[in-house]
C-alpha cells in the first residue's frame, strides 16, 4: 500500500512538473511569436541590381516562408532557414545551387534589407504585400511543346471585339514588367481600360518566363519565328470563337514584330504598332549603343551584328558585351537579323496604325516613318511626351527612365482612347 501510494506521488509530481514545463514552455513560445510577429506576413520590394529593379515577394512565417519572383517564373520557393532577433530578421535561400541571404531591420512599418548573392550585395525595401486582384480568366492554348497559358480580360459586350497584346524584348513579361527595367504596368492598363469600353484582350508571358517559363528551358533553343508561331496559335483559337465578332493585334516594342510577322499569316481585323521598330536590327542596335560604348567595342558589336547576319554564330564575346550577344542568345538574334520591319509591313492586308512617342529613349521617330513608307495607307500617331513604357516622361534620360519602375502612373493620356477608336472602326 505503501508502494503505489509513492508511486501515485510521483506520478503526480512529475505531471506537475510537466505542467508546469509546458506553461513555462508556452510562455516562452508567445513572447517569442510576440516579438516576431511585426515580420510575419508578405511582404514586396525590389531588388536594387545595377540592371534594374527586380520585383519580388517574401512570405515570412514564425518558422520558415517563401521566397517568389514572379517575373522570372519561381514561385513560393521554400526558405531554407528564417532567423528572428529582436527588430532584425535573416533569411538564408538555396536557388539552382546558388546561396542567397537577405538581412533586414525592421523600421517604420518596413523591412530595410540588403540582397547578397553570387558575392553580390543589392539594396532592398520590403513593404507589406497588397494583393493585387486578378481581373482576368487563364486559357491554356497549345503550342509547340506544350501549353501556352494566356490571360483573358473580359468584357461585358458579346459579341465584342478581342486584341492580342504582345509584350516586348527580353525578360517583359504580359503586364509590360521587366526584370530589367522594372514595374510598370503599362500592359496591363491597356488590357483593363480596352475592356472598359467593350473590348476584350488576350495577353500572355512569352515562353521561357513567368507562367510559361517550362515552355522554354534553355535559351539556346528560343528563336523569333517561334514567338511567331506562338502568337499565331492564339489568334486562330480567338478567331474560331464566337465569342469574338474581329480580332485584332497589339505589338509593344519587339512585341510589334512578332505582332506584324503574325498578322501576315491571319486573318485579323487591324494591326497597331506601339514603339515598334521600323528598320533591321542591327541598325537599331547600334543606333542604341552608339556613345555608350568604347570605340573598340563598338567595332566588335558591328563585326559580331554582320556575322550574325550573315547566319554565323560567334565563340569570342568580350566580357562588356556577354549581356548583348552571349552565345545562348545568339541563335534568337540571327533568327530576328534576317527581317526588315518596313518591308515586312507592305505584306499586311489589314488596316495598319503606328504609334509612336516622341520621347522615347529606345525606339525613334525614325522607325515609325520608316513604318509609314512601307505602308503608306497606315495611319500613324506622335504622341507628345509619351516614353518607351507608355508613359509621359521628361526628356532628360533620369527622369525618363525613373517612369520605367512606377506602376502609379497613368497611361499616356491620349494611347487608350485612339486604340479604342480605332479598333471600334471595324470597316
Amino acid at each position: 500500500m505503501k508502494k503505489l501510494f509513492l508511486l501515485c506521488c510521483t506520478i503526480l509530481l512529475l505531471v506537475a512538473c510537466g505542467q508546469k514545463e509546458a506553461v513555462a514552455e508556452s510562455k516562452l513560445t508567445k513572447e517569442k511569436r510576440s516579438m516576431n510577429e511585426q515580420f510575419i506576413g508578405k511582404w514586396e520590394g525590389n531588388i536594387e541590381t545595377p540592371n534594374g529593379a527586380l520585383p519580388i515577394i517574401v512570405e515570412l512565417k514564425q518558422d520558415g516562408g517563401t521566397l517568389s519572383v514572379p517575373i522570372q517564373g519561381i514561385s513560393n520557393l521554400p526558405l531554407n532557414k528564417v532567423t528572428y532577433s529582436g527588430n532584425k530578421v535573416s533569411v538564408s535561400i538555396n536557388l539552382n545551387g546558388s546561396a542567397i541571404a537577405i538581412n533586414g531591420t525592421f523600421k517604420d512599418e518596413q523591412i530595410e534589407a540588403t540582397f547578397q548573392q553570387n558575392g553580390g550585395s543589392f539594396p532592398l525595401l520590403l513593404k507589406s504585400y497588397k494583393e493585387q486582384p486578378i481581373t482576368y480568366e487563364t486559357m491554356k492554348i497549345p503550342v509547340q511543346n506544350g501549353k501556352l497559358t494566356v490571360a483573358l480580360q473580359k468584357t461585358s459586350k458579346k459579341p465584342s471585339p478581342v486584341a492580342l497584346i504582345i509584350a516586348g524584348s527580353g525578360p517583359t513579361d504580359k503586364d509590360g514588367n521587366s526584370t530589367l527595367a522594372g514595374k510598370n504596368n503599362s500592359l496591363k492598363m491597356i488590357a483593363e481600360g480596352l475592356a472598359d469600353e467593350g473590348i476584350a484582350t488576350v495577353r500572355y508571358d512569352k515562353r521561357g518566363l513567368g507562367d510559361n517559363q517550362s515552355l522554354l528551358t534553355k535559351e539556346e533553343d528560343g528563336t523569333f519565328d517561334q514567338y511567331v508561331d506562338d502568337a499565331v496559335q492564339v489568334i486562330n483559337v480567338l478567331l474560331a470563337d464566337k465569342s469574338y465578332s474581329s480580332v485584332h493585334i497589339i505589338g509593344h516594342s519587339e512585341g510589334a514584330l512578332i505582332g506584324l510577322l503574325a498578322a501576315q499569316k491571319t486573318n485579323v481585323a487591324s494591326y497597331v504598332s506601339i514603339a515598334g521598330v521600323g528598320r533591321p536590327l542591327d541598325v537599331v542596335l547600334l543606333e542604341q549603343l552608339n556613345g555608350q560604348l568604347t570605340p573598340k567595342l563598338y567595332k566588335e558589336s558591328t563585326a559580331i551584328l554582320k556575322s550574325l547576319k550573315q547566319g554565323k554564330q560567334v565563340k569570342n564575346i568580350s566580357p562588356q558585351l556577354q549581356a548583348i550577344f552571349r552565345p545562348a542568345i545568339q541563335p534568337y538574334l540571327i533568327s530576328m537579323l534576317k527581317y526588315n520591319p518596313a518591308d515586312e509591313l507592305t505584306k499586311v492586308q489589314s488596316r495598319v496604325l503606328i504609334v509612336q512617342g516622341t520621347n522615347d529613349l529606345q525606339v525613334k521617330e525614325a522607325d515609325a516613318e520608316a513604318l509609314k513608307k512601307g505602308k503608306q495607307e497606315a495611319k500613324l500617331l506622335y504622341m507628345k511626351d509619351m516614353n518607351h513604357v507608355l508613359k509621359k516622361a521628361p526628356t532628360d534620360r533620369a527622369g525618363n527612365l525613373a517612369t520605367y519602375a512606377d506602376p502609379t502612373l497613368p497611361l499616356h493620356e491620349e494611347l487608350l482612347p485612339a486604340l479604342q477608336q480605332f479598333i471600334i472602326n471595324e470597316k
